[in-house]
């Protein structure tokens, strides 16, 4: 189909920032939802929620299907102290769709109801046990967050939970089963995979349940995926029944690409590492993990990418490589790239690779950013480069590239040393001089022929914004 648009992590447009994605194929087309970040955002999600949807065979045209459901919606928060977490949805018996929820202020599960799915979603209810008491409200129950749902018949599978590192005061990673009303428990509350206080000699042990419960399945075996202790990390476990026993299996995407030894020491984190949610789901013949990343040097900032996953020998997947390519087709070798599409930021320390928890990094980081407000539709660019920081993007198919821009700006001055490995020779470099408006640079640097990675270094004084590069044929 010559008409595909190219597919570019983040595959939504640059000033959106729907974080926690979770991947469904309703009919013809795939469907995302998630929380809701701001840019510039103080804390976590504090928008409304949003839907994007996709043509199952056109993953590089995604269309906003606008505002789904209001936090002023839901009955308990009134007084807008509450943000929408992480939501997920599934199809009831009745056929249609409902959207499972937590507030941030309150560990109860609220559900809102649809008959279309990217329509006007209403409140519809609390999950709670046969007498009425809600799910979290009983003094044994352990408080939810982070709902996922399976529906198969007359049941729904709901996995909750969060355990932090130390904590143990909750226990792991929940399932309950609800009955066809999608509200009522037929099944109490058990635990299914362990947080890391109780993982100590056991599967789980280093990659213990964090938080970001979600549900696949594939075939007649049930994914569950989740957010281990690492935080970076999607981890996975699978069982042929969906109330378990569990297997853990491995990794499915980390947002540093730790754990990846194939162009790197396996502990080198190539991007900024924090907190991470999504899932996986089939569109066509392929698997795929949906992931979030972080910008605007913050935690609050986020942003969802996915990765075309790769079957191991065993059945399961191979942990997948981030790239600026979704791992599905290296990009044209030609014409111009805005950097926000870059799946790699690192520094010399790799200690500084890491957002601390305070949710902010300090003036020694290069991030993704944007200019205006949240809302404005400005691309993406990357501020803040300072000598030694380096950019990666991957993959490219180039042939006969000769010639190289780049569009910069800043108190800087120096070179822009150009590679095809993060660790490569220079294969070439760009002038940098001070400029306090978008200056376009251009130097003869062949780029060998091929599907290549292709990755910039400041080398120099000062700090330069980074607003995209062209490759010349």
């Amino acid at each position: 189909m010559e008409n595909l648009k190219q597919i570019i992590n983040p595959y939504l447009p640059s000033w959106e920032y729907v974080p926690d994605g979770e991947p469904y194929v309703f009919g013809d087309r795939v469907y995302v939802y998630g929380s809701h970040d701001k840019f510039n955002g103080d804390v976590y999600c504090m928008l409304d929620y949003v839907c994007w949807s996709a043509p199952v065979d056109n993953l590089g045209d995604w269309r906003y299907e606008g505002v789904i459901f209001r936090k002023d919606q839901d009955p308990h928060n009134t007084d807008l102290q509450g943000n929408l977490y992480a939501p997920a949805v599934t199809v009831g018996p009745d056929g249609r769709y409902y959207l499972y929820y937590v507030l941030s202020s309150w560990g109860i599960v609220s559900v809102a109801v649809c008959d279309e799915p990217a329509g006007a979603y209403e409140f519809y209810g609390y999950v709670h046990y046969k007498d009425g008491t809600r799910l979290g409200d009983r003094p044994t129950d352990e408080p939810q967050f982070d709902p996922a749902v399976l529906t198969e018949g007359d049941k729904t599978y709901l996995y909750t939970g969060f355990c932090g590192v130390g904590d143990t005061s909750r226990h792991g990673a929940m399932a309950t089963v609800l009955g066809p009303d999608m509200l009522t428990i037929e099944e109490d509350p058990i635990f299914i995979v362990p947080g890391e206080a109780y993982s100590h000699g056991t599967q789980y042990e280093g990659h213990a349940f964090f938080e970001a419960p979600s549900i696949r399945k594939k075939g007649d075996t049930y994914y569950f995926i989740y957010s281990s202790q690492l935080f970076h990390e999607l981890a996975y476990a699978t069982s042929d029944s969906p109330l378990g026993e569990f297997t853990y299996r491995g990794v499915l995407v980390s947002n540093g690409d730790l754990n990846i030894d194939t162009y790197k020491p396996a502990e080198k984190p190539m991007c900024y590492c924090a907190n991470n949610h999504g899932s996986m789901v089939q569109i066509l013949d392929d698997w795929y993990i949906f992931y979030h990343r972080h910008t605007n040097g913050t935690n609050y900032s986020r942003q969802t990418c996915f990765e075309k996953l790769v079957e191991r020998e065993d059945g399961f997947f191979e942990q997948a490589e981030i790239t600026s390519c979704c791992g599905v087709k290296p990009l044209r070798g030609e014409g111009e790239y805005p950097t926000y599409i870059a799946c790699h930021l690192f520094n010399k320390d790799p200690e500084m690779t890491y957002v601390p928890w305070s949710g902010w990094m300090d003036d020694r980081f290069q991030k993704i950013t944007q200019e205006g407000g949240d809302g404005d539709e400005n691309l993406g660019y990357i501020a803040n480069m300072r000598p030694g920081n380096g950019v990666g993007f991957k993959y490219f198919d180039c042939k006969g590239v000769k010639k190289l821009s780049i569009s910069t700006k800043g108190y800087a001055t120096g070179v822009m040393e150009v590679r095809t490995a993060w660790d490569g020779p220079v294969i070439g470099t760009l002038p940098i001089g001070y400029a306090n408006v978008w200056m376009t640079t251009t130097a003869d640097i062949a780029i060998p022929d091929g599907v290549q990675a292709l990755y910039f270094a400041f080398n120099g004084q000062g700090h330069l914004q980074f607003r995209s590069f062209t490759l010349h044929v």
